[in-house]
Formats: structure tokens, C-alpha cells, sequence
């Protein structure tokens, strides 16, 4: 009974990032055409430069943001990501705090399904942190570390319990939903996390 539901539980994750995939898919293609129309109004003049950064800008963060969910929600694969890609989307403020500041300390390439891991602990470092702060992502001995450090903290205990305890997930938010999807890929994958929580710091290795 208990394996059953555990293939019911991957074909729903499975499902549930196919939709993710097609959703991120349909978006970037017009995103990308809005960014190319502006190109050409910025050559034609046809936008004031203060419009035109405000619109720009917006585009970009848009762009980006379609990029994360794509590789964080989506169907990971056996593909590559490369470090431009990658720091192309975290260049951006993605996270949609100014005051959160993220860096990719990782390999130069790395396997989408570990960029996809990392972007999930991100966005779960990322909730306790709504003051700002900096966020690290690193790979040392194939253990990946993604490390939040900041003045101030907002940690939701039950939360970051239930990443240790997958079976005792609360019910979660939109917002929450990497909570419950980081340890459903990583059991996936027969892998495991370690957490560390003080007043200043969150940690997710895996």
C-alpha cells in the first residue's frame, strides 16, 4: 500500500512539473517578443528614456523570473545549465526583494536537476529572509549548500520542520509550495538535506 501511494506521489510531482514546463514554455515566447519590440522602439525613438528603462527593466525582471520557475518548477531532465544562464536569471532581482542579494558561488555547468534543487532551497532560504540579506549557493564535494545570512530573520518552524519530516508537511500556500516540493525530488532522487538555523543564518545542504 505504503509503495503505491509513494508512485501516486511521483506521478503527481511528475505531472505537476510537465504543467510547470508547458505553463514557463507559452510564457517566455511572448516575453521575448515584447523584449525584441522595445529594442526596435528604442531604435526608432519612438519611447522617452524614462519609459523606456521603466518598461525595459520590467521586461527583463518578467523574462527572468519565467527562466527560475522554468528550471525550479518544470521537468528537470539529464540536461546541462550554464553558468551564463544562470547568473543571467540571479543577476536579475528575481526574487522580487531589491534588498536581497544572491550569489552563485556553484560549477560553471551543472546538471538541471541539481540547478533545480538549489533554486527550490533558494526560494525556501528565500521565505525566512523578507528583510534582505544575501543568499550564497555553492557546491563543495557534491554536496550542494545554500546559505541566507541577514540581520534579521522570519523563520516559519513548521515549515523548516517538515523539509526534515516530508510526512508531517502542513498545508501550504502558493507561496509555500517549495516546502513541500524540495524533499518530494530529492526522495525522488534518494537523496537527503541537512538544515541549520541560528538568529542570523538559514542553511539547506543536500
Amino acid at each position: 500500500m505504503c509503495d503505491a501511494l509513494e508512485v501516486k506521489d511521483r506521478r503527481v510531482t511528475s505531472l505537476a512539473q510537465l504543467v510547470s514546463s508547458r505553463i514557463c514554455h507559452d510564457l517566455i515566447s511572448p516575453v521575448g517578443a515584447i523584449h525584441n519590440g522595445l529594442e526596435l522602439l528604442s531604435l526608432q525613438g519612438d519611447l522617452g528614456a524614462g519609459e523606456m528603462v521603466l518598461i525595459a527593466d520590467s521586461v527583463a525582471h518578467a523574462e527572468a523570473r519565467v527562466r527560475f520557475f522554468r528550471l525550479a518548477y518544470g521537468s528537470a531532465g539529464d540536461g546541462i545549465v550554464e553558468l551564463t544562464e544562470i547568473r543571467s536569471i540571479l543577476d536579475t532581482p528575481v526574487m522580487g526583494n531589491p534588498r536581497l542579494h544572491v550569489t552563485w558561488s556553484g560549477p560553471a555547468g551543472a546538471m538541471r536537476r541539481d540547478v533545480q534543487l538549489a533554486f527550490l532551497a533558494l526560494q525556501c532560504v528565500e521565505h525566512a529572509m523578507p528583510y534582505g540579506g544575501t543568499i550564497n549557493i555553492s557546491q563543495d564535494a557534491n554536496v550542494w549548500r545554500v546559505v541566507g545570512t541577514a540581520d534579521r530573520l522570519k523563520v516559519d518552524a513548521a515549515l523548516w520542520a517538515a523539509l526534515e519530516t516530508p510526512s508531517d508537511t502542513p498545508n501550504v500556500t502558493a507561496a509555500q509550495v517549495q516546502f513541500a516540493l524540495l524533499p518530494a525530488i530529492l526522495s525522488d532522487h534518494g537523496r537527503a538535506l541537512q538544515i541549520e538555523v541560528t538568529d542570523t543564518m538559514v542553511s539547506i545542504a543536500f
